[in-house]
Parts: C-alpha cells; sequence; structure tokens
C-alpha cells in the first residue's frame, strides 16, 4: 500500500515536499516513482529512484527543480518540489515497480491515491 501525503497550493517559485509512505512489503528490489496527471493531459513520468541504489531519474521539465530521495528505515520516498511553475500543477502519485525503471506508467504494479499540488501564477 502506497499513501501520499504534501500536496498543497503554492505560489510559483515556491516549494513542497511529498511523502509516499509504502507498507506491507520491503522495497528492496523496487522502483519508487513519481507520475503527475494534469486536468485534460495524460499521465506522465516525474522521476524515479532505485530503492537499493538510490540511483534517480528525472524527466526533462523537472530536472534541477525536483529531487526524490528515500529513508529506508521509513520506508518512504519523497519527492522535494522547488522552484515550482504553474504548469506543475497537477494529481501526483508515487507508484512502485518490481526491478525496472520505467517512464511507462502502465509497467507499475501499486499506486498511491494521489494528493493535489496547485501552483498559483
Amino acid at each position: 500500500q502506497l499513501v501520499e501525503s504534501g500536496g498543497g497550493l503554492v505560489q510559483a517559485g515556491g516549494s513542497l515536499r511529498l511523502s509516499c509512505a509504502a507498507s506491507g512489503r520491503t522495497l528492496t528490489y523496487y522502483i519508487m516513482s513519481w507520475f503527475r496527471q494534469a486536468p485534460g493531459k495524460e499521465r506522465e513520468f516525474v522521476g524515479g529512484i532505485m530503492w537499493s541504489s538510490g540511483s534517480t531519474r528525472y524527466a526533462d521539465p523537472v530536472k534541477g527543480r525536483f529531487t526524490i530521495s528515500r529513508d529506508n528505515a521509513k520506508n518512504t520516498v519523497y519527492l522535494q518540489m522547488n522552484s515550482l511553475k504553474p504548469e506543475d500543477t497537477a494529481v501526483y502519485y508515487c507508484a512502485a515497480n518490481y526491478g525496472l525503471m520505467t517512464s511507462s506508467w502502465s509497467e507499475y504494479d501499486y499506486w498511491g491515491q494521489g494528493t493535489q499540488v496547485t501552483v498559483s501564477s
């Protein structure tokens, strides 16, 4: 089970940190990724982290602004979002996939419920 938290309303240029707490399984061989979906748009990959190594990958629109990290003790992955823009407004989802880092949302087995992020101009 994945449970996100930390969404909200922020002004452009501001920051937010999303959390995704995982329960029910060991994440050692999992990829934990963040996706987002804006109204009328397809779900898109934001970035991901390999739980075992901490290696990360980011989509071009968020590179240099967003950072993904994990806390092994808390079984939690974080998405630190800085320099937010109105176009970052979306529902953000965390997702888990066993063993494969992919930007394709259909490859992920487990999903959180989503958390709304709204960036005002």
